[in-house]
């Protein structure tokens, strides 16, 4: 449940958000309390890209917000990466920040990742997880710590992570002219 106290100290961007997320939640609820017709999600809960989004978004917003090369970012990788068109990318946005914001661990996420997705494919979330951290420019120790913890539980090495920071970090600064 999103927290209103919480609401109100964002920023007005993210609030509305916020609140475009609760609408919709409550719409939903509504609608399926009435019994109409579900409307068929383009995303299922079992989707791997909504779990693969939903750790992106909690890699974004560990260090306490999002910042706007974040978001970009963000929104950037998930069209590139499952080739989606503008709406399709905002819907994903929205329902796996609902997502992460109602899971108490990343287990949830990784466990649907390692059920469905090859070696390569969950060295892609690590590589995409890390474009995330180094979006705004630095990496802090949440963020690190995350990226740790989430390379472990989909089974990627010690070894494996830390080439993808590397060459990600390497890539980030050449980008931006370093």
């Amino acid at each position: 449940m999103l927290d209103f106290f919480a609401i109100l100290m964002q920023g007005e961007a993210e609030a509305t958000r916020t609140r475009y997320i609760m609408l919709i939640s409550l719409k939903k609820f509504l609608s399926e309390l009435a019994g109409g017709e579900k409307h068929p999600a383009r995303f299922e809960p079992n989707d791997y890209r909504l779990a693969a989004a939903a750790l992106l978004i909690h890699a974004s917003t560990i260090d306490g917000n999002m910042t706007a090369n974040e978001r970009e970012k963000l929104r950037a990788l998930l069209k590139s990466r499952f080739s989606l068109d503008d709406a399709a990318t905002e819907e994903l946005i929205d329902i796996s920040t609902l997502a992460e914001n109602e899971a108490v661990d990343l287990y949830r996420f990784t466990s649907l990742l390692n059920r469905t997705l090859d070696e390569p494919g969950r060295l892609g979330i690590v590589e995409m997880m890390w474009e995330m951290v180094f979006a705004d420019g630095r990496m802090n120790e949440f963020e690190d710590n995350l990226m740790w913890r989430t390379a472990d539980l989909l089974g990627v090495s010690s070894r494996d992570r830390i080439a993808l920071r590397r060459r990600v970090a390497r890539e980030t600064a050449e980008s931006n002219g370093a």
